[in-house]
């Protein structure tokens, strides 16, 4: 991309060192008009000092917007409505972050005239790729630019010298090497590199900052009662909540109880393996009570389906097509089977296990009539279990009998 191509960009702005760098990259390199965007997904940081440092280096149009609301509700819920889980394991609390601040500014660039886009993620990592799909979604002539896959500034030192040469201010603790870095929102927190690259060494302590050890959880178990509308949580032992206080608050009850963490080495969708150690406390509690929900309100067929759509859905998510075609195909089958995902399950959360003791529905499947081991009163004829039998047998009963060559039912 030349120089002259781009006038104004709308960069993805945390305020921290890199993107600071990045700010002023972009101005001089670049010499164009930038445009920070900083969104408010539940990190927990401070977001006003990302204003005052924006400020500083000139920037004229800062954007600082309090997106948490329409993070759970458009993404996160969403996504639990479908159970989705990449690898197994990872609740995807980054991977659902990155299409709505890919959203937000696209809407930006296109309030403010801007022709181009610019995010922090490294040329080796998923975050580029989520990135610029969802950018490229949105808006097919965007430019983007990725500094990381640009600039020389390969090192730390590098990122140092740079930031000092144009009066950037740096934190004390940013001048050593950070020992891992971290991304968080309100779903999630995600640690990796430097201390964590080796798979084999167990991550310190110190790396978990969104939940205390199971061994110091309480010794009495807290249990919860979640209320669920068409497949949305909507309460909390009765108290109706927004999306983002609901998950605020599981997250708190997952903290207290020692749940959610999980130390993980998973497939990146750019080919190398990566060692990562993620805190989902309130996702772990809703995705257990979401399965038990459906567990008395989804017909078989129609779960076990779903079920088999979980892991298309779930790597769509990770490797970026939040805005794909076949992710909306697939969201509106998910939230076609949600339509009776309604009622109430009680949760027992103990030394980060997370246990359903109780789910009841107004559109309940479950038969007590049908699965009493008492007197049914002829609710099941169970004499017709022997044809159903026999029925589903036949094809390995003729099979058995043609690999003895032989012989007749």
């Amino acid at each position: 991309m030349r120089v002259k191509d781009v006038k104004k960009v709308v960069l993805a702005y945390s305020g921290g060192l890199d993107t600071s760098v990045i700010l002023k990259w972009l101005q001089t390199t670049y010499r164009c008009e930038v445009v920070t965007f900083t969104a408010d997904l539940g990190q927990g940081a401070e977001l006003e000092p990302a204003r005052r440092k924006a400020e500083m280096l000139g920037v004229r149009e800062i954007f600082i917007d309090d997106l948490r609301e329409t993070f759970v509700r458009d993404f996160v819920f969403p996504m639990f409505r479908a159970n989705a889980v990449y690898e197994g394991q990872y609740l995807l609390g980054t991977s659902i972050a990155r299409p709505l601040i890919a959203q937000r500014q696209i809407e930006i660039a296109e309030a403010v005239g801007a022709d181009a886009v610019a995010h922090g993620a490294t040329g080796k990592g998923n975050d580029q790729v989520r990135f610029e799909i969802s950018y490229y979604s949105l808006k097919p002539d965007i430019k983007i630019i990725s500094p990381w896959r640009e600039w020389d500034l390969t090192s730390r030192t590098r990122l140092i010298a740079f930031a000092e040469q144009h009066q950037i201010p740096i934190a004390k603790d940013k001048r050593g090497e950070a020992p891992f870095s971290v991304d968080a929102n309100l779903l999630h927190s995600s640690s990796e590199g430097k201390i964590l690259e080796d798979p084999a060494v167990e991550a310190d302590e110190m790396v978990y900052q969104r939940t205390i050890r199971p061994e110091d959880a309480p010794d009495k178990p807290t249990v919860i009662a979640v209320e669920f509308e068409q497949g949305n949580p909507v309460a909390i032992d009765g108290v109706r909540l927004s999306p983002a206080a609901l998950l605020t608050r599981l997250n708190e009850l997952g903290h207290d109880n020692g749940i959610g963490r999980l130390d993980l080495v998973e497939n990146r969708f750019v080919g190398m393996k990566s060692r990562g150690v993620y805190e989902t406390p309130g996702g772990t509690i809703l995705l257990l009570a979401h399965r038990s929900m459906e567990s008395i309100t989804l017909d078989r067929e129609a779960g076990h389906l779903k079920d088999s759509l979980m892991p298309r859905f779930a790597e769509l998510i990770y490797n970026g097509f939040w805005f794909s075609p076949e992710r909306r195909m697939l969201q509106a089958l998910i939230d076609e089977s949600q339509k009776s995902v309604t009622g109430r399950v009680r949760i027992k959360l103990y030394k980060g296990n997370v246990t359903c003791v109780g789910r009841e529905s107004p559109h309940s499947l479950y038969s007590l009539k049908h699965v009493t081991f008492e007197d049914d009163q002829g609710a099941y004829d169970q004499f017709d279990a022997e044809g159903f039998i026999k029925l589903n047998a036949l094809r390995l009963r003729l099979g058995a009998i043609a690999g003895r060559k032989g012989g007749t039912l």
